[in-house]
């Protein structure tokens, strides 16, 4: 098994940052060179070697051919889940923009100084996002729920807004399925339902569809059970809520 580098996410956006905008992203950082932009991040701890930030911007080098370099073409659309992630946290920003995102996770992470630069909430709120599995796993479904069998030629709803216990409901032909998707990052692991996901799992029976996306690290893989509360063994956990905070008004707006 591969394992995952500890500055993942910022290697992705790194990468991601060198093949779409070059020199015009080394240059936000101060740098004229990528052999420069290389060093600093060797010097603030991101990578140990040039290496390791040359071939993640190889790997994103594939999906830019407007750049002219052809990165790990032989690879194809293996690591394309990376892309899609970062293209839909960040993909209308430019240059300038995405490179203060970038560093905004080197400052928020390593030892360097921090700047007065502002950063606007909603990109402190993708920031967020960028870190959690879901996500990228929902959009990996999304973009190839169509190569799982029983769901070829559906038709995909977005059901995560309704927070009703599963993500997505796929329509084929008069038939319809929930599909709850999970992201693993590994080629194994263990998932969790809540209690709504549980529920609504022994309602539906084999229309309820739990879709793992294994193996988010490297090549992702679909991995569907039907019926989870009859096929798996669950075990019941009670999980202390957090309590929380509102604020009433005072008096009434008139």
């Amino acid at each position: 098994m591969i394992n995952r580098h500890q500055n993942y996410e910022l290697l992705n956006l790194i990468g991601y940052g060198l093949a779409k905008f070059s020199d015009d992203f080394i240059q936000e950082f101060g740098f004229s060179t990528k052999t420069d932009f290389y060093n600093y991040c060797i010097k603030v701890g991101i990578a140990d070697t040039i290496g390791t930030v040359k071939n993640r911007m190889d790997l994103f080098d594939y999906f830019f051919p407007e750049n002219g370099r052809k990165g790990w073409w032989q690879k194809g659309d293996a690591y394309i889940h990376r892309k899609i992630l970062i293209d839909n946290l960040y993909g209308n920003e430019n240059a300038t923009t995405y490179a203060k995102i970038v560093k905004l996770y080197i400052q928020e992470y390593f030892n360097v100084e921090k700047t007065d630069y502002v950063v606007s909430p909603i990109i402190k709120t993708r920031f967020k996002k960028l870190q959690e599995t879901g996500l990228e796993a929902e959009l990996f479904f999304m973009n190839n729920y169509s190569s799982v069998d029983f769901f070829e030629s559906g038709v995909l709803e977005d059901a995560r807004l309704y927070g009703d216990g599963y993500d997505f409901q796929v329509s084929v032909n008069n038939h319809l399925y929930l599909a709850e998707v999970k992201g693993i990052r590994a080629n194994k692991g263990k998932f969790r339902l809540t209690e709504n996901e549980y529920n609504k799992a022994i309602e539906y029976k084999d229309d309820y569809v739990i879709t793992l996306i294994m193996n988010l690290n490297e090549v992702p893989r679909i991995l569907t059970i039907q019926n989870p509360i009859t096929n798996l063994e669950f075990t019941e956990r009670e999980v202390e809520s957090k309590t929380t905070k509102e604020y009433h008004l005072a008096e009434p707006i008139c």
